[in-house]
């Protein structure tokens, strides 16, 4: 499988590229209720949010034996802390990863040998523009786009600012998850148990119309 370029030029890390290659999605865990279903499916990757902070060290490591690659959303973590203790409290548990909308902490991960997946919420253009600044100085390993839907809004120049990336928010469906993979992106998160078990292989065809680009806005 050919490995998805970064903003840099440089291929997707192949431990996701690995990942994605058989299910491209990322489980998004909010809370402990859903672990077990997570556990028994075949999607890979993992975001864990709303986990209590004494509860991340009994469940990394498990998820970790399990083969599985784990992301903490450390903006969602209660009694974590946003600096770089907690990212290394983080590291030292097993996680692989660090998700966050804040270029602090995307900075400070890359060091510690994390890899960073920076979220974004796109609302319009002069977000756009700010958030492709943020990215382009953090250097994330993926870049978190919500919600999905805009992704189809933006320009392809946009979205390869912002790549690789994972479309998040309203991927409710196998055919959301068959759009966003056709429009550029690495992998698509969703909290539906449903899809944690969506097979390259199994995705709906997806209709050219839903494919087309927006016109670059007038100067």
């Amino acid at each position: 499988m050919t490995p998805s370029p970064s903003r840099s030029g440089a291929p997707l890390d192949p431990r996701l590229t690995a990942a994605f290659a058989e299910v491209p999605v990322v489980a998004s865990v909010v809370g402990t209720q859903p672990l077990r279903q997570f556990l028994t499916a075949p999607a890979k990757v993992c975001i864990l949010a709303s986990f209590a902070v004494g509860q991340l060290p009994q469940v990394v490591p498990a998820l970790g034996r399990a083969g599985k690659t784990v992301f903490v959303n450390v903006d969602s973590s209660p009694g974590l802390a946003q600096d770089r203790g907690a990212l290394e409290f983080i590291k030292n548990m097993g996680a692989h990863g660090v998700v966050s909308t804040r270029l602090s902490l995307i900075e400070k991960g890359r060091p510690l040998g994390l890899l960073t997946m920076m979220k974004v919420f796109v609302t319009d253009r002069s977000n756009l523009r700010r958030s492709t600044d943020a990215i382009s100085r953090g250097a994330p390993d993926l870049v978190e786009i919500m919600p999905a839907p805009i992704i189809a809004r933006m320009s392809a120049q946009a979205q390869r600012a912002m790549s690789p990336s994972v479309a998040a928010g309203f991927v409710e469906t196998a055919a959301d998850v068959a759009l966003a993979l056709a429009l550029g992106s690495a992998a698509a998160a969703t909290s539906d148990p449903r899809l944690w078990h969506l097979r390259r292989d199994q995705l709906p065809p997806v209709p050219p119309a839903a494919l087309k680009r927006p016109a670059p806005p007038q100067e």
